[in-house]
């Protein structure tokens, strides 16, 4: 059967039917994250999107994690064995100042065997400064320990 984007699926059950949760992202890695000059994280505190370049559809499957148009290849496609570590928390790369005063505008991290350190701000609302971030990492949890 033919899929979306022209990909081919094999088997009986369709790519909505093995959906457990889908948002919106903007994401970036922690390398892009360090390679911002000053003048990127003063836009950053007016708005997130002058930091996080990548943004598309998140979606986790019964067997994937994907970030939709990741990059310049598409998709991220990320199973179980490719992510290393899953937190919610400031860094130096985004701290407080930059994600609001409040906790929920807290990044998702993940940590990647195929990207490395990834930052997601997952169905933010940029005028509340809050994120469905927690509720994420607490499903990819759930779902790593499978």
């Amino acid at each position: 059967m033919r899929g979306r984007r022209g990909r081919w699926h094999v088997g009986f059950m369709s790519e909505d039917e093995t959906l457990r949760a889908r948002g919106d992202y903007v994401g970036a890695t922690a390398d892009e994250l360090r390679r911002k000059t000053s003048a990127d994280r003063t836009a950053g505190v007016v708005s997130q999107k002058a930091l996080f370049l990548r943004r598309g559809k998140v979606s986790l499957h019964e067997d994937r994690l994907v970030l939709g148009d990741w990059g310049e290849a598409g998709d991220l496609v990320l199973r179980r064995a490719d992510i290393t570590s899953v937190e919610v928390r400031f860094t130096e790369l985004y701290g407080r100042f930059i994600g609001g005063l409040l906790n929920a505008g807290k990044p998702l991290i993940l940590g990647t065997v195929p990207a490395g350190e990834v930052y997601l701000l997952i169905d933010r609302k940029e005028f509340m400064e809050t994120t469905d971030d927690r509720a994420w990492a607490a499903r990819i949890e759930a779902w790593l320990s499978r």
